[in-house]
């Protein structure tokens, strides 16, 4: 059973990720800040399959001693999604510089740091998969999110250099950009606001989380054994 580690993992798109995995075989820890009632109905039902590890990506000291953790209880670690993010709306001459540096920590520091120490248990296997999950507002820009699309802007260059340190291991790298979905981030989006939204769309709605659950699942599979350093852009063609 191959273990794989969640970030961000209690709700939205990473409780999704989690359900989608747990019912494909996988073993699962997940790692968020607080436990919500549906992750604890997940795991009294996969009790030998699911796990969780509380922790808060704001502090970056102790990530190699989670990692270390994980290990020791788990084994070696086969995938990482490093799904865990803050989207800390506002305008950037009037944010605060403690929100910035916040937004930086849990959005790119924690995330690399975690694959550092992560990516350890997969070079001594040979395999392994690092999937980390950004954003159409990295390519695409939006009003008072200028950090947050700085953050997951990131997530791609770190993706296609990561992918050419770690190919020979056999391990692959690749990106998820998801578009606008049903989650706790874009709950402020309501009204004309959110129909405008969908309206860019080709096909009309959203994407939703099962959708880039789905693709995840995909990377993480012997189909996907030739795809590395890339960017999957799962957003029902709204930046078509």
């Amino acid at each position: 059973m191959k273990l794989i580690v969640v970030t961000g993992a209690s709700k939205g798109l990473g409780l999704a990720i989690c359900v989608r995995l747990l019912n494909e075989g996988y073993k699962v820890v997940g790692i968020s800040r607080t436990m919500t009632d549906e992750f604890k109905v997940l795991q009294k039902e996969f009790r030998k399959a699911l796990f969780r590890i509380e922790y808060d990506f704001s502090n970056t000291n102790d990530i190699q001693n989670l990692v270390r953790t994980i290990t020791r209880a788990h084994g070696s670690i086969y995938g990482l999604i490093n799904n865990a993010a803050l989207g800390h709306d506002g305008v950037l001459g009037t944010m605060h510089e403690t929100q910035i540096k916040e937004l930086i920590a849990v959005n790119i520091e924690s995330p690399i740091l975690i694959t550092k120490y992560a990516s350890r248990s997969m070079l001594m296997k040979l395999q392994g998969r690092v999937i980390n999950i950004g954003s159409i507002i990295a390519s695409t820009g939006f009003n008072g999110l200028s950090v947050y699309g700085a953050t997951k802007a990131s997530m791609s260059g770190f993706t296609k250099s990561l992918a050419r340190e770690l190919g020979r291991a056999k391990i692959t790298v690749n990106t998820i950009a998801p578009g606008y979905m049903a989650t706790a981030m874009t709950s402020g989006l309501e009204g004309e606001k959110l129909k405008s939204i969908e309206r860019r769309s080709p096909l009309g709605h959203l994407a939703t989380v099962e959708d880039v659950s789905g693709t995840v699942s995909y990377l993480l599979s012997d189909d996907a054994k030739n795809i590395t350093g890339t960017t999957i852009t799962v957003d029902a063609g709204s930046t078509a």
